[in-house]
């Protein structure tokens, strides 16, 4: 009994470390990832091939060196290690793989990755005719952090940004309207190798009382067909007669197909409301019963 309890044990750990710990993203020399790294504890970048080069300030390969971070990297190999070397160690690495640079952003956090599997991306031809990209949660974070930082990159760095749909919508405002509050596309973009759309959109509350939503129940129609969020960044509240702004993004179709929805489609916005809807209010109109004179005596 003791061996099969711990059996279970070890079972466990394992299915969290696999949810959690590991993950995989599909290389993209226009998208930085970020990776979060521990102080006693070991990341590893697994490449499909033989690293060329690396770059980075603030890393170290003693650990003795005053360093954020500690590298190993054996020459040759396609794998790099990396280690905090401070609670709030913070740098980039540029890694140098195929022909092509790759940016990683690290940060000490206590809930690090601890194997990032990154995969050649997939050949067109290879992607099966209709059939979504995979994408992981460190990949959708960096989708969002490139819509957030677009104009910025627009302006310095526009190589990065170049296969990027993006619309304002000016002159003609997606509002989804709704009993006590409005929610209206500020911004989109599209992500084609993603095929992902990007949505930053304003929450106005228009009741007495806070709007309470569930964060990840973020969805988008387009026709008659209904998108859940993949990804968003939302508080999940909105204060009395108070506006909000929050980012979702949406990726390919609920059944693993491509979406290639377009920034011209008239979208609708929706999410899960916890918060009542406000009470509407009757007043009922005072009851005025007719004056009738007296009737004069013959």
């Amino acid at each position: 009994m003791k061996s099969i309890v711990s059996l279970l044990l070890l079972t466990t750990a394992v299915a969290w470390a696999d949810s959690s710990a590991i993950q995989r993203v599909l290389l993209d020399d226009h998208a930085v990832v970020a990776v979060p790294v521990a102080v006693n504890r070991v990341t590893t970048l697994n490449f499909p091939g033989p690293i060329e080069a690396m770059d980075g300030a603030g890393f170290t390969v003693d650990g003795k060196t005053p360093s954020q971070f500690q590298l190993a990297h054996t020459r040759g190999s396609a794998f790099v290690s990396v280690r905090a070397l401070s609670p709030r160690a913070a740098g980039n690495l540029n890694i140098r793989w195929n022909g092509h640079t790759y940016v990683f952003e690290f940060s000490a956090s206590e809930n690090p990755v601890l194997s990032l599997m990154l995969e050649s991306p997939p050949a067109p031809e290879e992607l099966g005719a209709g059939r979504a990209p995979e994408t992981s949660p460190l990949k959708l974070l960096a989708l969002l952090d490139k819509a957030k930082a677009f104009p910025l990159l627009k302006s310095q760095q526009p190589e990065a940004v170049a296969d990027v749909g993006f619309t304002t919508y000016d002159g003609h405002p997606l509002v989804s309207d709704f009993n006590g509050y409005a929610i209206q596309i500020e911004q989109a973009f599209r992500f084609n190798a993603e095929d992902t759309l990007v949505f930053r959109v304003a929450i106005t509350n228009r009741s007495d009382t806070p709007l309470l939503y569930q964060p990840d129940s973020f969805a988008l129609r387009a026709g008659n067909r209904l998108y859940p969020q993949s990804i968003s960044d939302a508080d999940g509240a909105v204060p009395p007669h108070g506006r909000t702004v929050a980012c979702f993004a949406v990726t390919g179709t609920p059944d693993g197909g491509r979406n290639e929805l377009s920034l011209k489609n008239n979208f609708t916005v929706l999410v899960q409301r916890l918060s009542p809807p406000p009470a509407i209010t009757i007043t009922n109109a005072p009851i005025v019963h007719p004056v009738h004179s007296p009737r004069s005596k013959p």
